[in-house]
């Protein structure tokens, strides 16, 4: 299969700290290995807001021009040296690590922990607000036809939300308490499930979360600071800390059972103070995550299953010229995930 791929082609670029400009970009061309993506859905995450509203992330900050965008997925427009030419045609989802490969984390299975890691739409590497973008080969996942380009996109945040209950060392029968109900929070629900919780409660402050929260796998949803709420009550085998903030993690380590095991997956302050004592008496574990390893084959059979529908997640569609738009629509606590649509 062949496909006409343009010399040039459109990109959203951040030039600076709430200044985006849509560019004309020679098409980039995939090297060994690599396979020429034309773009069909970008998911907007919480990182793309944060380079757009402050200009960094912590040490990495925006220095030069940078795409935003990566959760993604699109078509194999063309491959590179060493690729199978059959793979041209091919509807996919995007893992957007690069690796190095060769350091001790990389082989040892902790990939996402490699010190020499580069990661799309994170400064210096350009990401998929443009029509075609290049990726590892190994590093892009087949998709089946019943999931839509959007699912497909969201997919990276899925993968987010299955290492998370991974690390909880979720099982059947598992007992989870999840604080924050956005897109995350709802993705998490959605793998605990898959892990075969039968117990998933999830926390927010907006009511509009709760309520949809329940469509996410939710078996019950909370406001935690309700007068009639006791989350030390619970008792729960696991603790997956979705909203970033404080009180949260505070409260959900108080809901763990004895030996129960608290993730921290929301990105809040940079210190916080944590219950040393009730750590230690009730010997929890408690641990952070960093991306993901080897979480697509999951996410996508995952995707698949009956009562999982990612395409509810999507509250609002922009086009690339409108990306902008698409960077503030989560300002309305309502929304839960805007698409960036780059082609159809």
């Amino acid at each position: 299969m062949t496909t006409t791929v343009p010399s040039t082609m459109r990109a959203s670029v951040l030039l600076e700290a709430k200044r985006l400009e849509l560019q004309e970009r020679p098409v980039p061309e995939p090297g060994p290995g690599e396979v020429l993506i034309r773009v069909r859905s970008v998911g907007v995450c919480g990182s793309d807001v944060h380079y757009y509203e402050h200009g960094r992330i912590g040490d990495f900050v925006v220095e030069q021009p940078l795409v935003l965008g990566h959760e993604m997925s699109g078509v194999v427009a063309a491959v590179g040296p060493g690729v199978d030419e059959a793979r041209v045609g091919e509807r996919v989802a995007v893992d957007p690590q690069r690796p190095c490969r060769t350091c001790r984390l990389c082989k040892t299975g902790h990939l996402n922990l490699c010190e020499r890691m580069q990661f799309f739409a994170t400064p210096p590497v350009d990401g998929a607000f443009a029509d075609y973008v290049v990726a590892p080969a190994d590093f892009t996942f087949a998709v089946p036809d019943t999931l839509s380009d959007h699912a497909a996109a969201l997919l990276e945040p899925f993968s987010v939300g299955m290492w998370a209950c991974g690390k909880a060392a979720l099982e059947p029968g598992s007992r989870v308490l999840i604080s924050g109900g956005g897109p995350i929070g709802a993705l998490t629900a959605l793998a605990a499930r898959s892990y075969g919780a039968t117990e998933v409660v999830v926390t927010d402050l907006v009511e509009s979360r709760r309520r949809r929260i329940l469509d996410f796998g939710a078996t019950a949803s909370l406001d935690p600071t309700a007068a009639d709420v006791d989350l030390g009550e619970l008792g729960v085998d696991a603790f997956i800390e979705c909203s970033g903030a404080t009180p949260a993690l505070l409260s959900g380590l108080d809901a763990l059972r004895p030996g129960g095991r608290a993730v921290m997956v929301g990105l809040g302050a940079e210190t916080m103070p944590i219950p040393v004592q009730t750590i230690m008496n009730k010997e929890l574990t408690l641990t952070g995550i960093f991306r993901y390893v080897d979480t697509w084959p999951k996410v996508i059979a995952a995707a698949q299953q009956p009562g999982v529908d990612l395409d509810a997640l999507v509250t609002a569609e922009f086009d690339l010229e409108d990306a902008e738009f698409a960077l503030t629509a989560d300002a309305d606590p309502t929304s839960m995930k805007s698409v960036v649509v780059v082609s159809r």
